[in-house]
C-alpha cells in the first residue's frame, strides 16, 4: 500500500497528504468489501453510501452506524469492520513502521515524517522503538481484555461465541470504536460489574495515549529498575490530572441529574454514571443506559466530553483534553498575569503550542456549526439531537440519541466527511488540501485592530 501511495510524482506529495490519502484508501477498500454480498447476513449487497458510512465510522473509530451490525452483517462483514477499526485505532502507519522495524528495513525520510504526522508527539521519540511499543502494548491490552471478557461471558454464550464477543469488544474498547454485535450496545450488562470494569480499563488504556503510557513505562523502569532520577513529562501530568478531573465531574453530574429508577441502588447508579463518564471521555462510544432518554444536563455534559475527547496520540477523538487544558490555563493565566505564556510545573509552554490549541478548537467549532446549519434545514430531527450527533461524529465518539439510521443521504455524506476530518484532524486535513505552504520573504508594517 505504501508503494501505491508514494508511486509516481513523489516530489509533489507531502507526508500529510500521503497520510490522509492512506486513510481514504483504506476507507474506500473497506467500504467496497462491506458492500459485497458475502458481508451481509442475507447475502444482499449493501448500498455503497451506507457501507462507506460504516467504513468511515470504522477507520475514524467513531462507532456511529446506519445498520445494526450484529444482525445486518455476516461474520465476514463483522470481521472486515473489526480490521478497519483496528487499523484506524492504532493508525496504519504504526503497522507499516512496525513491520519495517521488525524486518530491519531502512525507511525513507518521507515515511518517517508521515509516521510522525500520524501520532502526535512521535517526533520526540525513536520511531522504530516507539512504534514497536505501540503494537506490543495494543496486543497485550487487547488480548488480556479479550480473555477476561471471554471468561465472564463463557457461561452465558458458550466458549466460541464468548471468545468472539470478548475479543470484538476488547478491540472495539481499546480502539475506542464503540462497535458492538449487541443491538443495545452493553445495556444488558449494566449491572455486571466485571464487564463494566474490563471495558472501563480497556477504554482508558486506549484513550490515555501511547505517548503517556510510553512515558510512564520509562519512568517506572528508570525509577524501579535502573534507579535513575527522572520525572514524568508535563504532557503526561496534565493528561492524567485532566482525565481524572473530567471523569469525576461527569460522574457526579450524571448521578445528580438523572431520574434513576427506584429499583437501582446507589452502587448501580455510581457504576452506570462512571461507565458513561469514561465512555464519553475516552470516546469509546459504548453505553449501558439509553442515551436518548437521559436528562438534558447529562446530555450537555456528554457533548462537552465528546467535543473534548481524550489524549493526543491515542485511539480517541475530540480536540483532545490537553488542548482544552491549554486553552483554560491560558485564559486564567492571561487574567492573572497579562502575559502571553503559560507557566506549568516550573516549565513554560511554547507560544506555538498555545496558538495550535486555539486553532484546533476554532476549527472544530466552525465545522460543527456548518454541519448544524445545513442539517437543520434538511433533517426532521431536533437541532439538539443533530448537534449531539454531529459532535459525536466530529469527536469520533459514536454515542447517539437514536437518529443515525434515519439520516438522509445528504446528511450521511456530511457525516462521512465530518468523521474523516475528526480522525485525521482538521489541521492535518487542511494542510493536505492546501499542499505546499508558501512562506513570504517579507513583512508588512504592523497595525492593530481593536478587541474588546
Amino acid at each position: 500500500m505504501w508503494k501505491i501511495l508514494t508511486a509516481g510524482r513523489k516530489r509533489r506529495f507531502k507526508p500529510v497528504q500521503i497520510l490522509v490519502a492512506g486513510y481514504a484508501f483504506i476507507t474506500v477498500i473497506g467500504a467496497i468489501l462491506l458492500s459485497m454480498p458475502f458481508s451481509t447476513a442475507k447475502g444482499n449487497s449493501q448500498p455503497f453510501i451506507d457501507s462507506l458510512f460504516v467504513a468511515t465510522s470504522g477507520i475514524s473509530t467513531t462507532g456511529l452506524t446506519v445498520v445494526d451490525i450484529g444482525t445486518y452483517y455476516s461474520l465476514a462483514g463483522q470481521l472486515i469492520l473489526l480490521v478497519i477499526f483496528q487499523i484506524g485505532g492504532i493508525g496504519y502507519m504504526s503497522i507499516v513502521v512496525f513491520i519495517i522495524s521488525f524486518f530491519k528495513v531502512k525507511s525513507s525520510m518521507r515515511m518517517n515524517q508521515t509516521a510522525i504526522d500520524s501520532i502526535a508527539g512521535a517526533s520526540q521519540l525513536k520511531l522504530g522503538r516507539f512504534f514497536r511499543f505501540i503494537v506490543l502494548f495494543t496486543f497485550i491490552s487487547e488480548t488480556a481484555s479479550g480473555l477476561a471478557l471471554t471468561l465472564v461471558w463463557m457461561n452465558q454464550f458458550g466458549i466460541l461465541r464468548a471468545l468472539y464477543y470478548g475479543f470484538f469488544h476488547s478491540i472495539s474498547a481499546f480502539c475506542t470504536a464503540g462497535f458492538s454485535p449487541f443491538s443495545d450496545s452493553l445495556m444488558q450488562f449494566r449491572t455486571n460489574i466485571s464487564v463494566n470494569i474490563i471495558i472501563i480499563i480497556t477504554s482508558l488504556l486506549g484513550g490515555i495515549g501511547f505517548i503517556v503510557v510510553y512515558d510512564m513505562v520509562n519512568y517506572i523502569k528508570n525509577r524501579m529498575i535502573l534507579k535513575k532520577r527522572t520525572r514524568l513529562s508535563i504532557h503526561t501530568k496534565i493528561i492524567l490530572l485532566s482525565t481524572v478531573a473530567i471523569i469525576i465531574l461527569a460522574t457526579v453530574v450524571f448521578i445528580i441529574s438523572e431520574k434513576w429508577p427506584n429499583s437501582m441502588d446507589t452502587l448501580d447508579r455510581i457504576q452506570s454514571s462512571l461507565f458513561q463518564a469514561v465512555s464519553a471521555s475516552t470516546t469509546d462510544g459504548f453505553n449501558t443506559i439509553d442515551i436518548g432518554k437521559m436528562n438534558e444536563r447529562s446530555l450537555i455534559m456528554i457533548m462537552m466530553q465528546m467535543f473534548t475527547g481524550a489524549s493526543p496520540g491515542s485511539t480517541a477523538g475530540g480536540i483532545k483534553i490537553s488542548t482544552l487544558s491549554i486553552i483554560l490555563l491560558y485564559l486564567i493565566h492571561q487574567i492573572r498575569t497579562r502575559k502571553e505564556t503559560i507557566n506549568l510545573f516550573r516549565r513554560q509552554l511554547p507560544i506555538g503550542t498555545i496558538h495550535k490549541a486555539f486553532s484546533v478548537f476554532v476549527w472544530f467549532i466552525i465545522i460543527i456549526v456548518i454541519d448544524l446549519g445545513i442539517l437543520c434545514t434538511t433533517e426532521k430531527s431536533s437541532s439538539f439531537q443533530l448537534a449531539f450527533e454531529i459532535i459525536s461524529a466530529m469527536g469520533n465518539t459514536g454515542l447517539s440519541m437514536g437518529i443515525t439510521q434515519g439520516l438522509s443521504d445528504l446528511a450521511r455524506i456530511m457525516f462521512i466527511i465530518t468523521m474523516f476530518i475528526g480522525r485525521v484532524g482538521p489541521l492535518i486535513f487542511a494542510l493536505a488540501l492546501m499542499g505546499k505552504i508558501k512562506s513570504l520573504p517579507y513583512e508588512f508594517p504592523r497595525e492593530d485592530i481593536l478587541v474588546t
